[in-house]
């Protein structure tokens, strides 16, 4: 019999039946799980049940066979952020995103703490340049964590380390200036603030530039029909950020 009792990020709900669901929360100790809730559409659970929010999950199954069943409390809602269009469109991308890139019960701590701060930003920072870095950043740490990161150590045709302005949109390996020279368009440019932690505000075009390059590898990741999907809210956001700068 298996059971669990925790905090929980809710990613995912999809309606099942006439009032369940089933549920994708993420967790420390077994990563994403599925789990179905009874009443879901009921008028008190509506409210909890919003991507992003933060539960204190109750999750219970028989067998290793059966999907478990879950009960929720709330501990943290982003339901007032749901009317604030480009706050919106970053929570329901990076829940959706979770929910389809990770594969289930597999613990990732490194992304449940940076995903739980990313949402704390998107919330809370001062400005949106604040959380657009610590997405792409977040975007780049689920690579690396399901074994399709980018090598941006050294350039992949000189093994230098310096000057690295560009990504091979094949290999995700760094390129150099010098190696990149006359096949500058068919490569990703490398956002400086991806090589270094000290660059907290980069300018707007760095930021979409690495928006560019993680979406690319995300959807070379993610299986097709599912990146069909969730990359509308992608797009969205995008969209959204575009015309925030504009």
């Amino acid at each position: 019999m298996f059971h669990l009792s925790c905090h929980a990020i809710i990613c995912s709900v999809l309606h099942h039946g006439e009032n369940g669901a089933i549920v994708r929360v993420l967790t420390e100790e077994e990563g994403l799980i599925a789990a179905y809730v009874r009443g879901a559409r009921s008028t008190r659970m509506r409210p909890i049940l919003i991507p992003t929010n933060i539960v204190q999950a109750d999750i219970r199954a028989r067998n290793d066979s059966g999907m478990p069943s879950m009960t929720v409390e709330l501990l943290e809602s982003r339901g007032p952020w749901i009317n604030e269009p480009l706050a919106a469109s970053a929570l329901s991308w990076s829940s959706a995103l979770v929910a389809t890139a990770l594969p289930e019960h597999n613990p990732y701590p490194r992304i449940k703490f940076a995903f739980d701060a990313l949402l704390s930003a998107i919330c809370h920072a001062p400005s949106a340049r604040r959380w657009a870095v610590a997405m792409v950043k977040f975007e780049k740490l689920l690579l690396n964590e399901v074994g399709f990161g980018l090598d941006l150590s050294q350039c992949a045709v000189t093994s230098i380390c310096d000057d690295l302005l560009y990504v091979s949109p094949k290999t995700g390996r760094a390129v150099s200036q010098y190696a990149a020279k006359g096949r500058e368009h068919l490569l990703l440019p490398l956002p400086e603030f991806l090589m270094d932690d000290q660059i907290t505000q980069p300018d707007w075009s760095e930021i979409m530039n690495g928006f560019t390059l993680t979406g690319h590898f995300i959807r070379r990741f993610v299986e097709e029909e599912k990146a069909k999907s969730v990359f509308s809210e992608r797009e969205m956001l995008i969209s959204r950020l575009n015309r925030a700068i504009a």
